[in-house]
């Protein structure tokens, strides 16, 4: 029998960011070392198909070493037969997406009310990207080549920084009495920039860095995409419809 330490656990998952930790039926681990995995959330798995004391192994599994036969209505899923608590970052990043798939719905609307269905048909395209996250976290997908209404992250960087020479119209702050197309696009890149934070928290590891830059990356260019559009629709851009 092997007796699992906090600073044996540690050693296995390398710090807690690659795990997971490996426990066979002959292994204990001490109090201490299951406080440690859950707080770092560090999958425990049980090799041959047995749980934790040798017992037959249940249909999901937690991230601190739990084998369940039924779900709990307080968990959900992470991936596959995983369960995690409802307030896991990863879960909150996934509740961000769908308010931002919401809020860009509801801004297409304003923008058709408004007569600038050209903007409304470049918010789809903004749609289907943000659709698209939920995917790149689940499955573990890369998001790879970043490309939004034709330009490239560093063109989209660009162009929200300068945008007086791209546009003729330099930054502003907000007011009343500004167009509900504008308000409304405003609100979403709010959203973003939230949503932007969500994946910072679910993707962070214990020293700050993050494990999913391709994702950081991909939202903070949208949130400078709707600044451009913002700008576009203040300077006149967009044609009347």
């Amino acid at each position: 029998m092997a007796l699992l330490t906090e600073e044996r656990v540690r050693q296995m998952s390398d710090n807690g960011t690659r795990g997971p930790v490996v426990v066979t039926r002959e292994d204990v681990l001490t109090p201490s070392a299951r406080s440690w995995l859950r707080e770092h959330r560090v999958e425990v798995v049980y090799p041959q198909g047995r749980g934790e004391e040798g017992e037959a192994a249940g249909k999901y599994r937690t991230l601190f070493g739990a084998v369940l036969m039924e779900k709990p209505e307080h968990m959900t899923h992470l991936k596959g037969n995983i369960l995690v608590f409802k307030d896991h970052p990863r879960i909150a990043f996934r509740g961000m997406i769908d308010r931002l798939e919401a809020e860009i719905a509801l801004c297409q609307q304003v923008c058709v009310r408004e007569g600038v269905s050209a903007l409304a048909e470049e918010l789809e395209e903004v749609l289907d990207f943000v659709r698209h996250f939920i995917r790149f976290d689940v499955l573990e997908e890369p998001v790879g080549e970043v490309r939004l209404c034709g330009m490239t992250p560093a063109e989209l960087r660009e162009r929200s920084h300068y945008p007086e020479k791209y546009f003729g119209q330099g930054h502003f702050l907000i007011r009343y009495t500004d167009s509900p197309a504008i308000l409304a696009v405003n609100k979403v890149r709010t959203v973003a920039r939230q949503t932007e934070l969500a994946a910072y928290r679910a993707f962070r590891d214990e020293n700050g860095g993050v494990t999913r830059d391709d994702i950081l990356l991909g939202l903070n260019r949208l949130s400078s995409l709707l600044w451009i559009m913002m700008i576009k629709l203040k300077a006149g851009r967009y044609r009347k419809s």
